[in-house]
């Protein structure tokens, strides 16, 4: 039976290895402390995912490793690097496939549409780190050492996704409480929901087509924070959300004293204008459609 490895049990590396593993795949799913779900498809294994030698062991036989792990916000410029040097080292020792779930932050601020043709022009350091990281790999792809696709995602929605939204907001909404929002309330935004997220990750894996580039996963058509969370409450059954804009000195504040939020100013870029990614070409080649927000924010709620 095939193997495939996701390392990450976050939102999407949880949706990842369970997709795989109800496609009938094996599955081994990486954490520091070997958590994850139970499934009889999946062997969860603790190790420290910055260890080459021990990565390798874990994809000795494996057809695809996926890489849905990151460090804490904070700790991007020095955690980051070593992390994805030793993933990338293990698919180029074992010949898997090496498949990136990456975010928008290399494009840095776009007037427009986001599509996957942009040259990188980070303008953050976690912009820049993501930048690099991805270079680097599709480096070692062109020079035929590995074969690397990167698959990139907006905000993430959905259960147990972690984004500005699903933190900051949707509890206040279903709670019927009012919420605070660090950016503009009716800029058009794009929302990845996880289960889109896992099904790109698995389209690209399995079409050699998809080699070499980058892919956005399918997103629905973007809607503002307010129309969001709206459509949240409505779906829910609650009262219409209160939502106001988070001053900018209240989020200098937060940042004294939590380090997530004090990396929150370098891109408040993508909150205080249109934050809008383009998916057309992979819907198009991978055939794949995003899942309606209606459906994403119903599972949301339920849980």
């Amino acid at each position: 039976m095939s193997v495939d490895v996701v390392v990450g049990a976050g939102s999407t590396g949880v949706a990842t290895a369970s997709l795989l593993a109800d496609a009938g795949r094996r599955v081994r799913l990486v954490t520091r402390s070997g958590s994850g779900p139970e499934h009889p498809g999946i062997e969860r294994v603790a190790a420290d995912a910055t260890d080459a030698d021990r990565v390798t062991a874990i994809c000795r036989d494996a057809t695809t490793l996926f890489t849905c792990a990151a460090p804490p916000y904070h700790a991007w410029p020095k955690a980051f690097p070593p992390l994805s040097a030793a993933l990338l080292t293990a698919a180029e020792r074992t010949g898997a496939g090496y498949v990136v779930l990456d975010n928008l932050y290399a494009y840095g601020q776009v007037d427009g549409p986001m599509t996957e043709d942009l040259p990188p022009a980070p303008n953050s350091v976690k912009g820049g780190v993501r930048a690099r990281i991805w270079q680097e790999a599709l480096a070692a792809h062109r020079a035929g050492r590995v074969r690397v696709t990167a698959v990139r995602a907006s905000d993430f929605i959905g259960v147990g996704a972690s984004s500005v939204f699903t933190l900051a907001v949707a509890p206040k909404v279903l709670a019927g409480k009012p919420a605070l929002v660090p950016g503009d309330l009716d800029a058009p935004h794009s929302w990845s929901a996880v289960r889109d997220v896992a099904r790109a990750l698995v389209a690209v894996s399995r079409d050699d087509r998809a080699w070499g580039h980058v892919w956005h996963v399918p997103t629905p058509a973007p809607v503002s924070v307010r129309e969001l969370a709206g459509l949240l409450a409505h779906t829910a059954g609650v009262r219409a959300p209160k939502l106001r804009t988070m001053p900018a000195w209240m989020l200098t504040l937060g940042g004294l004293f939590s380090p997530t939020v004090r990396e929150l100013p370098e891109i408040q870029y993508q909150f205080r204008q249109p934050f809008v990614l383009d998916s057309a070409h992979t819907e198009e080649t991978f055939d794949l459609k995003p899942t309606p927000l209606e459906v994403t924010l119903k599972e949301m709620a339920a849980a």
